[in-house]
């Protein structure tokens, strides 16, 4: 029977192949895997593929071709694969070769491909596999059977030879050499948890389908699931709020001309996006082309709206509550998703017995703070000053009740994604769109944080007494509060 998270990896890489997301994984064909660390644990092998750590959903040897021939890129080691008990060193990895154990395995496919990596010396990554018995988890599937996989670090191929099995066909076996100066792993340690650890899905898709790629919910640190909340995608603005969509541009084609375009214009004369898709510069509002325009969906000023791209998991974090990772690289300015909830105004979000989720927006565009350094050109944000403002409602987004992904990221003090005000489908300055991207490559696994922006002795409670909260980013730079 197949595994339904199995399944969940599968639908994700199928939404991957279809948006033209194949991970990277030409950036990465050898050696390390940014993002992955020696000893980390992983339970399903469609998670291995998705890093890009080994491509083979079934095969034991991953193998690609280069100038010509064959070469092993990694192995996953389990069942017949094992240390050699003769050689006594855990440096040393005896390997037997794929095939049945009805035949003579050839030097054919992957066999092949660990035989020439012999000569070529390319580094081949390793991955342990053990089996175990569930004995814990945040569902009820105690007592199955399940693989665990444990990232081993890099190995060369030494030599290769025949053995005869028990059936009297020839196996090929390999042998490989752990490269030197890598942090060691500790077998005895991995197959003693082996017994009492395992990770367990919580939650197939958060979503309920409503993303076009699931999100898993994980927890290998107890047995709690998220709180109740309702996802979903789109802000929740208030019953009586009807938005006008504001003038769009008349670039039929696409959007190409940063002097013509109406968009552009509404930028400060240039486009915000580059042409694969991400954001040129932080600004304190960037304008996408909306629903007034008519430029088709394909046009490059048309990014958040499109919704999440990247593969991302939320999961348990063992001081910080829940997080958000992706599975996959996250390049530099790539949207990420928006952070959803109910739109309210701020004084009817101070009244919200819950402000974990809250998120205040429309009130920081002349925060020197802020975009102190960066182009302010925004036409828009040049016909007044913050002083004239004096009238303009201002609003929070609270993500308690509704919400999407983005209610579960981190604040951090030196975060990697950046929150981005954006105005697509209206032209109200005083609520956009809280849109995150990408402030640096973010490899895969890697927990996704953005600076909550608070002020210091500047949060209140009902009562008017300041609100003090300690901050657990464990940044280096981290300041100790959060506020």
């Amino acid at each position: 029977m197949i595994h339904v998270g199995f399944v969940v990896y599968l639908m994700t890489l199928k939404h991957l192949k279809e948006n033209n997301l194949e991970l990277h994984f030409g950036s990465i064909p050898l050696g390390q895997v940014p993002g992955v660390e020696i000893g980390d644990e992983f339970h399903l092998r469609a998670a291995l593929f998705m890093l890009g750590l080994h491509r083979q959903l079934q095969g034991g040897i991953d193998y690609f071709k280069h100038d010509g021939r064959l070469l092993a890129r990694s192995i996953i080691s389990s069942g017949s694969s094992r240390y050699s008990d003769k050689i006594g060193n855990s440096q040393v990895l005896i390997y037997s070769g794929s095939g049945t154990p009805e035949k003579d395995q050839k030097l054919e496919y992957g066999n092949l491909a660990l035989k020439n990596s012999i000569d070529a010396q390319n580094p081949i990554r390793v991955i342990r596999g053990f089996e175990e018995t569930q004995s814990s988890g945040c569902r009820s599937s105690k007592g199955r059977k399940a693989m665990r996989y444990v990232y081993d670090g890099l190995y060369l191929a030494e030599k290769f030879w025949r053995k005869k099995n028990d059936n009297g066909f020839n196996v090929i076996m390999f042998q490989l050499r752990r490269k030197q100066e890598q942090p060691e792993l500790h077998l005895k340690q991995v197959r003693l948890r082996t017994s009492i650890t395992f990770s367990d899905i919580c939650i197939e898709d958060i979503t309920s389908g409503k993303e076009k790629t699931p999100i898993p919910v994980v927890n290998t640190i107890d047995e709690d699931s998220p709180s109740s909340f309702t996802y979903s995608k789109e802000m929740i603005y208030p019953p009586k709020y009807s938005s006008t969509p504001s003038k769009g541009c008349e670039c039929i084609g696409g959007c190409t001309d940063s002097i013509k375009c109406a968009c552009a214009v509404k930028n400060g004369g240039e486009l915000p996006f580059n042409g694969r898709g991400a954001i040129v510069q932080a600004k304190p509002l960037v304008y996408e082309c909306g629903p007034s325009c008519k430029c088709p969906p394909t046009c490059h000023n048309r990014v958040s709206q499109h919704g999440i791209k990247f593969p991302l998991g939320v999961f348990k974090t063992r001081s910080m509550g829940w997080g958000v990772r992706s599975l996959s690289l996250i390049p530099s300015g790539s949207f990420v998703c928006e952070y959803v909830g109910e739109l309210l105004k701020d004084e009817d979000a101070q009244k919200r017995t819950n402000d974990e989720y809250l998120f205040a927006i429309g009130n920081n565009y002349y925060d020197a703070a802020l975009w102190e350094g960066l182009p302010n050109s925004i036409p828009e944000l040049q016909k007044s000053m913050p002083s004239e403002e004096v009238n303009e409602v201002n609003y929070t987004v609270d993500a308690s009740i509704f919400g999407n992904v983005a209610r579960f990221i981190n604040h951090s003090c030196t975060p990697n994604l950046y929150a981005q005000n954006l105005l697509y489908d209206h032209g109200d300055k005083s609520m956009p769109h809280i849109m995150l991207f990408a402030s640096e490559d973010i490899p895969p696994l890697q927990e996704l944080t953005y600076h909550y922006n608070y002020t210091i002795d500047q949060v209140y409670d009902s009562n008017g007494d300041i609100k003090q909260k300690i901050c657990l980013c464990g940044s280096i730079e981290c300041t100790g509060r959060l506020y």
